[in-house]
């Protein structure tokens, strides 16, 4: 990626590490990055054009404090920035651990790109209860309307968590201390903002995090996933939970895969992307979970709608009566108004939650958490990893109009420093989805965790942190999948188009007859078959390249050759010298296949010859390629009944007095008219046409459907739930 210049790393200071805070400013074209004890703004088009740099370390006197208390002075006592907030239209709100000293200021960034300004002021403020004392501790922040929202450690010895409110006018507001039932040990991922209504007042602020479960809750220490809600005007109780917020809800968030002996193994959040909508108070909402049970190390992405999490914050309570009870719903009656309601004119009664009565502020007290868990779409994961060298880390979502409808390209992060490409398509229905890893891709020099992820719609750019840097790359490599037809429509990714001639993106709004994609199938036959392209068509391969390579006797060998669509697989054969029989290739110690080519280990005499290198589709995926030939589908022999369709349909694309498909269908017709008069096709490919179309309509007419794209009006229906 580098050589092809599709990726752009700015390696890191030698002084500092943990690019980790990343906030995107589309309107000034800039990328703010938080690190250790600096502060970076990077040019959106190119992040190594114009990068501007503000170092703010911890003072010595903290520094050494921090030494003293026990921590490691080299890779704990600095300034680690975890706050980065637009406080308004001149001004961000920045804050960092401070050597364990948490500490906030102004950074000033000008009106308009054109005022070049990148200044912090020398304003600080005590950063307790915005940034963590300690860098390892995972927080997350958001800044509405001059009031900081944050999870995070509120203490040097990371036992005091709790969720805050600073900033602005009126008094801090954090949840209940050392309540277990509140928070228990929690590592907080996102915040965000989502609207409940159409009226303001009913705003509520959303967070996810993880934390041990509950006593009682599940058998052993288990880390669990959790949703959290409150209201944005809420102010605290008057006589009871002074201070404290009064409508603070909790509850599961549950993505789960099967294990042995029918045992689901439940993941744990790591990462959010909400989905924005039309409608902003439903957003689509993305999560990535990981695992390391005792049965897998696995990863997942699970897919929720706002529907299921407002309908479990409405459900009921949990509640047991004593230590040695399970948590069971509560049966009893539940005070007026609801605790969890905010305040508003929706609901009437009460202006502030400072009026609410004393029995609803006493059961918000002791039942913050709902019974009922929030299932995924479909209930189950929409991509599942078990057992692999990686978890994933990251994720962002970018939506794409494409000529068949719009897809959903997730952009995945892992621990190991690359990242997935991965469209998922529905099936029959949005409940069954086909997973399609597009690319995978490695974005550091060196393995490494990928802590940061942001996406630019407007540059078409993907940007990426970890320990060592960011890294910068497109969300189209179009060139990649070559210049034949059959292998960009293969590729199967939304962002690309045979236009013609290459593989090029794809502009919805461009008005182009030769275009050809299909995101849905993925089928090359309904798509090129017209084209005349008929090796490429046949071998899914693209052009034919010659390569002459020597070799040295005893010596290693490598023959590099890859497929360009991630649904065919390459095979090997060996021609010899004054041969003209081509042997499979057979694979052992001193022969190995690899994803990129075939290495031989020695070379010897017997090696000399030609080496053919195919790409080809997997009988597996015959039958998505081939409609109604399940036999090939399920991996045998056609069935005597399929035999003679698929000949006829091989004739189809081996015709060769015809330039269409359109074509082909006229001789179809007038030679089916001829029959019914009573005269018998005489020639091979007519004899193969009558077969087809009297012996299969139902084939023929799918097959008309897919050359017609028919197909987009269907995904139109099956398309995932969003607000109109």
């Amino acid at each position: 990626m580098l050589e092809s210049s599709n990726l752009v790393t700015f390696n890191g200071l030698a002084n500092s590490s943990s690019y980790d805070a990343f906030l995107l400013d589309e309107e000034r074209g800039r990328l703010l990055v938080g690190a250790e004890d600096h502060i970076f703004s990077f040019d959106l088009v190119n992040i190594n054009r114009d990068h501007r740099m503000i170092a703010w370390p911890a003072t010595p006197s903290k520094r050494d404090e921090c030494k003293w208390a026990g921590k490691d002075y080299g890779k704990e006592c600095s300034n680690f920035i975890r706050v980065l907030q637009p406080y308004n239209h001149t001004h961000l709100y920045i804050c960092g651990t401070g050597a364990f000293h948490p500490i906030c200021s102004y950074l000033e960034m000008g009106k308009r790109a054109e005022d070049n300004i990148f200044r912090m002021t020398q304003h600080f403020e005590n950063g307790r209860g915005k940034s963590p004392y300690d860098p390892k501790m995972l927080s997350a922040s958001l800044l509405i309307d001059g009031e900081l929202y944050s999870g995070t450690s509120a203490d040097f010895m990371g036992r005091d968590f709790a969720i805050f409110r600073t900033l602005g006018d009126e008094h801090p507001i954090r949840t209940e201390q050392h309540d277990s039932r509140w928070l228990n040990d929690p590592r907080f991922i996102s915040v965000h903002l989502i609207p409940e209504s159409d009226n303001p007042e009913d705003d509520k602020i959303f967070l996810f995090f993880k934390e041990n479960a509950m006593d009682g809750e599940h058998t052993g220490k288990a880390t669990i996933a959790r949703i959290g809600q409150l209201c944005k005007n809420d102010m605290g109780g008057h006589r009871s939970l002074v201070n404290k917020w009064t409508t603070f809800l909790k509850a599961r968030l549950m993505c789960s895969v099967p294990g042995v002996n029918g045992i689901d193994t439940h993941l744990t959040n790591y990462d959010v992307f909400l989905m924005s909508a039309k409608d902003p108070k439903n957003p689509l909402i993305y999560a990535v979970f990981t695992t390391s049970s005792n049965i897998f190390k696995g990863s997942a992405v699970c897919m929720y709608n706002m529907a299921d999490i407002r309908r479990v914050f409405l459900g009921p309570y949990a509640h047991r009566d004593g230590p040695n009870y399970q948590w069971v719903p509560f049966q009893g009656r539940v005070p007026y108004p609801r605790p969890g309601t905010c305040p508003s004119k929706t609901f009437g009664g009460f202006d502030s939650t400072k009026d609410l009565p004393d029995d609803v502020i006493t059961f918000a007290r002791g039942h913050p958490a709902m019974y009922n868990p929030v299932q995924p779409i479909g209930g189950r994961p929409i991509m599942v990893r078990t057992d692999a060298d990686y978890q994933f880390s990251q994720l962002v979502v970018d939506r794409v109009e494409a000529e068949d409808g719009q897809y959903d390209v997730m952009f995945i992060g892992t621990d190991r420093g690359t990242v997935l490409k991965v469209v998922t398509i529905p099936r029959e229905s949005w409940h069954d989805l086909e997973e399609v890893v597009l690319e995978e891709m490695t974005v550091f020099r060196e393995p490494t965790p990928i802590t940061a992820m942001e996406l630019s719609t407007k540059q078409q750019q993907l940007y990426l942190g970890s320990a060592l840097g960011v890294s910068q790359m497109s969300l189209h490599r179009c060139e990649v999948y070559g210049k034949a037809c059959a292998e960009c429509c293969l590729a199967r990714d939304p962002y690309c188009a045979w236009d013609g001639t290459e593989c090029s993106r794809y502009f919805p709004t461009a008005k182009r007859r030769t275009r050809r994609q299909d995101i849905r199938n993925g089928d090359p036959l309904s798509q090129c078959s017209d084209l005349q392209h008929h090796d490429d068509i046949e071998g899914m391969g693209g052009t034919i390249e010659d390569r002459t390579v020597f070799g040295v006797e005893n010596s290693s060998m490598f023959l590099e050759c890859s497929p360009k669509s991630q649904r065919a697989l390459i095979y090997w054969q060996l021609q010899r010298p004054n041969d003209d029989r081509k042997i499979e290739i057979r694979f052992d110690d001193r022969i190995l296949r690899t994803d990129q080519g075939l290495l031989i280990r020695t070379l010897s005499q017997s090696d000399v010859g030609t080496y053919h290198c195919h790409a080809v589709i997997p009988t597996q995926k015959l039958g998505d390629i081939l409609p109604g030939f399940p036999a090939a589908a399920n991996g045998g022999d056609p069935s005597p009944k399929h035999r003679m369709w698929y000949r006829d349909f091989l004739s189809l694309l081996d015709h060769p007095d015809l330039n269409s498909v359109e074509e082909f269908c006229d001789r179809v017709w007038k030679k089916e008219r001829k029959q019914k008069k009573g005269k018998t096709p005489k020639s091979k490919s007519d004899r193969a046409v009558a077969r087809l179309t009297n012996q299969h309509p139902a084939k023929w007419r799918r097959m008309q459907e897919n050359k017609k794209g028919r197909n987009r009006r269907t995904h139109e229906l099956q398309r995932p739930p969003r607000s109109v």
